[in-house]
């Protein structure tokens, strides 16, 4: 679902970018509040899990179309929404200046679309309520595929209404819409399948990974592997998945790019103005790997070592930023004293 910079204008473009930045701050606010070591390193190997998950498009059927994993939802599960949000801005800004996937101008846009909702509504509204008097497996199940199925049609909907507000004639709200909400509803279903089956392993290796929003510790279920053990398992899987099942995601458009060719009849738009033009050219000098490849040439070398490199990116960008939060908050308190 990550947009390109010539569905938004620069107006558009730029209100997206206050809102998802005014979430940000506060997200800040709070995660530095927190004191949970086990948080700096589960934030970092979840985020490359979650940029991995998202390079594995899979086919909806009947469709011609393909999806891939959000992710805020599997993120807030385990990290809180707060800075799971965070590690989803992270994951989306090295998607977009690494790899070009999503248009830096709608990087504001992405990141409220794929993240807030996920991480806010999914985490606040669904997860929050349905684990605050305890966690079982049904209960998972439930509410990951709630949650993705919600946050993802919220997600697509935000989209129509930014291309609206955009004046994108091309898109139709009407048609638009009714393109964009029935193949993101399906697109949710696969994608709250995966967020249960990884929250599910979570369970049951480390049970006190699994955040509930209450403070009072409740009866928590023996833990079946050690936390160093977890880690490994989530980051070999985020390598394997980045480095080696990447090769075989799905060839078909996404939901947003096959809802476009529906309604236009293809799945690109030519970007105009200074604005739009000046944000390309940025990106084509930060784009390492474009598309998920060499630059010249396409091979399946290139999109392992995208996968690979841009999980470590991940994981380098989020513990930076959980170090320095850290640094200020102790650099205040002594002060303080």
């Amino acid at each position: 679902m990550h947009m390109a910079d010539a569905l938004v204008v620069p107006a558009v473009a730029g209100t997206m970018y206050v809102a998802s930045a005014a979430a940000a701050g506060y997200s800040i606010k709070k995660v530095r509040l927190e004191a949970d070591p086990k948080k700096i390193p589960t934030m970092g190997i979840m985020g490359a899990f979650v940029f991995a998950a998202q390079m594995i498009n899979f086919t909806i059927p009947g469709t011609g179309s393909s999806g891939h994993l959000c992710g805020g939802v599997l993120l807030s599960a385990i990290l809180g929404p707060y800075a799971a949000f965070l590690t989803m801005i992270g994951v989306l800004l090295i998607q977009c200046l690494m790899f070009a996937d999503g248009g830096l101008m709608a990087l504001g846009c992405n990141i409220w679309n794929m993240a807030f909702y996920g991480c806010f509504v999914g985490g606040f509204l669904i997860w929050k309520q349905i684990m605050k008097k305890g966690v079982s497996r049904k209960k998972i199940i439930t509410a990951s595929i709630l949650a993705c199925v919600l946050t993802l049609q919220l997600g697509a909907f935000s989209v129509t209404v930014e291309t609206l507000a955009s004046g994108i004639t091309e898109l139709p709200f009407s048609i638009f819409v009714g393109m964009m909400q029935p193949i993101h509803l399906a697109i949710g279903l696969v994608e709250g399948a995966i967020t249960s089956a990884v929250l599910l392993f979570v369970y049951e290796a480390r049970p006190e990974l699994i955040w509930t929003g209450v403070k009072e510790k409740t009866q928590i279920k023996e833990a079946k592997l050690s936390l160093k053990k977890t880690w490994t398992i989530l980051g070999a899987a985020a390598a394997v998945i980045a480095g080696g099942m990447s090769l075989f995601a799905s060839s078909h458009p996404d939901g947003l790019e096959w809802s476009i060719e529906k309604v236009t009849g293809s799945t690109e738009f030519a970007v105009s103005g200074p604005v739009h033009i000046f944000m390309e050219k940025i990106q084509n000098l930060t784009a390492l790997f474009p598309d998920y490849g060499f630059r010249h040439g396409d091979s399946a070398a290139g999109t392992s070592l995208s996968g690979i490199i841009g999980g470590a990116a991940v994981i380098a960008l989020c513990l930076l930023v959980c170090y320095v939060f850290r640094f200020f908050r102790k650099k205040e308190e002594n002060e303080q004293n």
